[in-house]
This record gives structure tokens, sequence and C-alpha cells, in this order.
């Protein structure tokens, strides 16, 4: 394909399965506009959010709880601890998945916002030395999805409390219009991934990882009847204010960028994808601030130009929790790119249940980013 930028966002040809219109616009953006009409963050928005609050809020009549929401001592999900709390009046159960490698910031900042709202916090802690194991399975892989058990063990915290406490509604912080869209073809995740790469180079069982295999993901939905609702879908939400009212109200800290909160996902996001794959994810949120105006094209792409923030030391911290060498890191950093497609997973069993997948969607119990990336077959990217 000649090279060619999107003309909206700073999407280019270097990103996997993208495609442009006539006026020489993405598939992403024409996604990200689909989603915007599907989800308007107008005064349609503002009715629909508060139906689901009252919603929410019949269903957990008698019951401790209305809702769960899933805390990283992020921004949004900050954010949302206090808009839910003080503007809507639902009964929160903050629900944390702590993979060991919390940053000081991320737990102070959920320290700070539970008991100043006076939440109740749900946290599944893994074993350190389990965890470990599995990020050290996925680097001898050699595939990009070291991330992925994090990601995987937080939605399945999630579940795992609202089967316990009766939750028939989970919340969580994502907005399609401040981070935009990860192409596909660059991340995958499922539970027979993981295990499929653990199997091959783990050492340590899997006893307190909480994988999300989809037998329980389908009695979750069927039985369990846990929605999924992301209010910023109906919000026009402004980040750099919520920091700011989130800093001032809360003593709530920023850690540097999107994501950056969690050691191993800072290690990912400004270390990893970058150096190993030349890929940088910051590219998604720069692209969605140029859909909204926020920012321009050629703001974004001279920000792109910009090393990634990286926290001072992590590297060598990285190194020294997994007990490597710079001899052995530099192996691991350096070995042959394999990809998801190289192991066992559900990815083609997601494909044949696309319909049912729709249905899910359409009745909030699954994401609809679970349908529109999970279902449709795609090229992987293979740098």
């Amino acid at each position: 394909m000649t090279y060619q930028i999107c003309t909206r966002c700073i999407y280019d040809t270097e990103v996997p399965n993208i495609s442009f219109n006539v006026q020489g616009v993405c598939n992403y953006c024409t996604q990200i506009d689909e989603l915007s009409e599907q989800f308007p963050n107008d005064e349609r928005g503002e009715v629909e959010l508060q139906r689901l609050v009252d919603e929410m809020k019949r269903a957990g009549k008698g019951k401790k709880y209305d809702a769960l929401i899933g805390v990283s001592g992020g921004c949004d999900s900050s954010y949302l601890l206090d808009l839910m709390t003080k503007k809507y009046g639902l009964r929160l159960l903050a629900v944390h998945f702590d993979n060991t490698w919390n940053s000081t910031v991320a737990t102070e900042n959920i320290h700070c916002m539970t008991e100043k709202l006076g939440i109740d916090l749900y946290t599944h802690v893994v074993d350190a030395h389990e965890f470990d194991d599995l990020i050290l399975s996925h680097l001898k892989a050699g595939v990009k999805e070291i991330e992925n058990p994090t990601d995987i063990g937080l939605a399945t915290t999630m579940n795992l409390a609202a089967e316990k406490y009766g939750i028939s509604y989970k919340i969580d912080g994502h907005s399609f219009r401040t981070e935009g869209s990860a192409p596909m073809g660059w991340i995958y995740m499922d539970a027979k991934y993981i295990e499929s790469v653990h199997k091959e180079f783990g050492k340590v069982p899997m006893k307190t990882f909480p994988n999300l295999w989809l037998s329980k993901q389908l009695k979750w939905m069927l039985f369990n009847q846990i929605k999924s609702v992301r209010p910023l879908y109906y919000l026009q939400y402004d980040k750099e204010a919520a920091k700011e009212m989130l800093t001032k109200d809360y003593g709530w800290t920023w850690y540097g960028g999107h994501h950056l909160e969690n050691r191993t996902a800072s290690f990912f996001h400004s270390y990893f994808f970058p150096k190993r794959w030349g890929i940088d994810f910051r590219i998604a949120g720069y692209s969605a601030y140029c859909r909204d105006g926020r920012m321009t094209r050629e703001e974004a792409i001279a920000l792109m130009k910009e090393p990634p923030h990286m926290e001072e030391g992590l590297l060598e911290f990285y190194k020294k929790r997994l007990n490597l060498s710079d001899e052995e890191f530099d192996k691991l950093m350096n070995l042959p790119k394999k990809h998801y497609t190289d192991f066992k997973n559900y990815k083609k069993t997601f494909e044949r249940m696309r319909p049912f997948f729709y249905l899910m969607a359409k009745w909030k119990l699954i994401p609809w980013s679970f349908y529109i990336k999970y279902t449709l077959p795609h090229n992987v990217e293979k740098k």
C-alpha cells in the first residue's frame, strides 16, 4: 500500500487493518463516528445515562451495592468514583486486581478516593511469584501481549466480585472518545491464549491468577446477567479538568500518562511496545484528540516524535523484579517474534459466535469494543 495518513487523525499505512475512504478518512475514524452515533454524549446521552443509573438503583434495592466499578488509581476510574457517587448517588463497590506491580502513586490514589468517598474496596491479590512467572512466560514466548494477564485478571475479578455480592452492573472508565480505538491486530487477549503460552514457557502453577475462561464468561453473562456500563460514553468528558478536580478535592496524583499507573503497564507502553515492536500506543490517544478537535494533527505528529514518558528507574526495577541480568533481558528483547496465532486461542470461536455476541453487546452483557474487535477476522500485525 502506498504510504497514506488519515486526513482526520494520525493513523497511517503503518497501522494494521487500515483502509481509507475517498475523503482520505481511515476506517478507525469511521468506527469512532459509528460509536458516537450509537452512544451520543449530548442531551440524549444524559437521558440514557440517567436511565441506566435508575436501572442500577432498582437492581440494587435491598442489597448493599447498586453496582461495582473497576479501579486502578488512574484518572478515568477515579473521576467516575466521584461522579457516580456524588452526582448520581450510586452505592458502589470499588474492585481492584492487584498484580503486585502497582506504583505507590496508584495505591495512594485508590485509597485516597475510596476513603474520602466512603466506598468499600474489594481487592484480589495474585501471588507475586505466580504473576511474575506469567509475565516471563509471555516474554519468553516472544509475543506482544505481555500485559494480557493484568487486563484479563481485572475483568475476571470484576465478575467474581459481582457474583459474590449479587451485583448486576459493573462500571468501567473506558472512553472511545479520549482513548480512541486500538488497531485490530496490535493486541489480542483471551484465557486460552494465556494458558497456552504459560503451559509452554511457565514454571509456577497458576493457582491464584483469575483467568477468564469462556465457560465462566458465558455463565456470568447468561445466568448472572452481569451488565457492562461505560458512563463516559454518554458524557462530555474533559480529562484535563478531571485531573485538576481530583488533585484539588482528593489529593490525587497524576502518574505521567495513560496506563502508566501500574509498572507492568508502564513498561509495556513506555519501553516494550516502542522498542521491541516499533509501535507507540500514544498514537491512539493523540488521534482521538485530533478527532474531537482538542489537538491539531500537526501537534499530534510533533508529540509522537518525543519519547514516551518513562518512570525513572523503571527499566532497572523491571529487570530486578524478574531476576533478569542485562544479558538475559537483552536476549528476551531480541527473540524471534511470535503472535497469538502461534498459540491456542479462542479467536475462531469468537468469530463463529459473532451473532450471539452481537446480541450480548446489544443487551449490554459485553462491551461493544469486544464485539467490534474480536468477532471479525483480521490480519495480524507482523513487524
